[in-house]
């Protein structure tokens, strides 16, 4: 696969850390602020996470984007990584793989967030799926974990189409209050054993 770093006419460079068809995810680099401010100032793509309200620049700068670049030296293989789309270079939004609250090291968290104008293109599941493929082909992953609100039925096709499968429902607190939430959360799970048996020959997308 080709995967060199990604540079834009906007300065921002940053590593490249794999290649889709159609995207390209790379590290984030202190110049993605405006990208992750720009992104989070929209109620829509925040309703599920923080009910619309967005995040501020300061929070962006001091705290959010330091700690994840601190995942690229301290956590290799875990982290944020920017996606963009590789036809013109546009900044998306971003996949991650960090360490699941209450699991181990080998069942990281899978996660994204995307930009309204890559919904509902085949974008979120094409970079779950193959983020999904190196963590297990590569860095000895037993387990892909990925949560939602039971009533985000958008997310919960992704985590399907993507090949996990609903483990449990549960109930925890959380600091917003968003439409639905009495309903609890989803997680949904993919184990090696059967993203092996997905991969098989005969064994169709399976996905």
């Amino acid at each position: 696969m080709r995967c060199l770093s990604s540079a834009r006419d906007d300065g921002v460079v940053g590593v490249c850390y794999l290649e889709t068809e159609r995207l390209v995810l790379r590290e984030f680099t202190e110049g993605d602020v405006d990208n992750l401010v720009g992104l989070d100032a929209d109620p829509e793509v925040m309703h599920f996470i923080t009910g619309g309200q967005p995040t501020s620049r300061e929070d962006v700068e001091r705290v959010i984007l330091p700690r994840w670049l601190r995942y690229y030296v301290e956590s290799p293989g875990l982290g944020f990584w920017a996606a963009e789309e590789k036809a013109t270079g546009e900044f998306l939004g971003w996949f991650h793989f960090r360490p699941g609250e209450g699991h181990a090291a080998d069942e990281p968290e899978l996660g994204y967030r995307l930009r309204r104008s890559a919904w509902g293109k085949g974008y979120a599941t094409e970079g779950c799926r193959a983020l999904i493929d190196k963590r297990f082909a590569e860095q000895g992953v037993r387990r892909v974990l990925a949560e939602t609100m039971v009533v985000h039925t958008a997310s919960r096709r992704v985590m399907e189409k993507s090949g996990l499968r609903l483990a449990r429902v549960f109930h925890a607190d959380w600091p917003y209050r968003i439409p639905g939430d009495e309903h609890g959360d989803v997680e949904y799970a993919l184990d090696r054993e059967e993203w092996e048996r997905q991969r098989a020959p005969g064994a169709g997308d399976g996905r």
